[in-house]
Formats: C-alpha cells, structure tokens, sequence
C-alpha cells in the first residue's frame, strides 16, 4: 500500500481582478499577491489558493507556479531568511499564505 505523498510548499503568484469587499485600495484596478501553498502538488495548492481568495471577497483571474523551494533554487532563485519561514509556516500549518500584495493601478 502507497503511503500519503507529502506536503509540498509551492509559490504562487495570484492576479485577482475587484470585487467588492475586497479590501484593495479604491483606485486600484486588481492586484497580484505572492502566495505560498501547500498541497501534494501544484494543482491542489492553486486549487486551494483559489478557493481562499474566494471565501475572501477576492476575484482570482489568473495563477502563475513557480514551483517547490527547491525547484527555484535550483533555478537559482535567492530565497530569505523570511521567505523561507513563510514557506515553513504554510507547510506546517496546511495553510495559504499570502506575503505580498501588490495594487494595480491604470
């Protein structure tokens, strides 16, 4: 019998569009949030991310992956020392984490 296949934490990069109620600056025209997630792979993580930001009044348009920790540093990305207990803390607590938020404005 298999055994569960582990939780990984992917990086996420969510557009979301407004909606209201969804706590963006009046002015701004949506956003891009730097998310990390947890999930047996990068589909369930962006599924989970998802549904998230839509139980928070968020409209999401479109997902970018960046994949696994180690997948970006082996593609050279620099990960922090906060980066890194972000992705620590998403996996630890099975949860989405949303890092940044940046407003789009026209």
């Amino acid at each position: 019998m298999a055994g569960k296949k582990p939780q990984l934490v992917y990086t996420l990069l969510v557009e979301v569009g407004r909606k209201s109620g969804d706590g963006l600056p009046g002015k701004a025209t949506g956003a891009a949030l730097m998310c990390y997630a947890s999930g047996v792979d990068e589909a369930e993580a962006v599924r989970e991310t998802v549904a998230i930001l839509k139980q928070a009044d968020m409209a999401p348009l479109d997902v970018t992956g960046y994949g696994t920790r180690e997948e970006r540093e082996a593609q050279g990305h620099e990960i922090d020392d906060d980066e890194a207990a972000l992705m620590d803390r998403a996996l630890a607590e099975n949860a989405v984490i949303v890092a940044q938020v940046s407003p789009f404005f026209d």
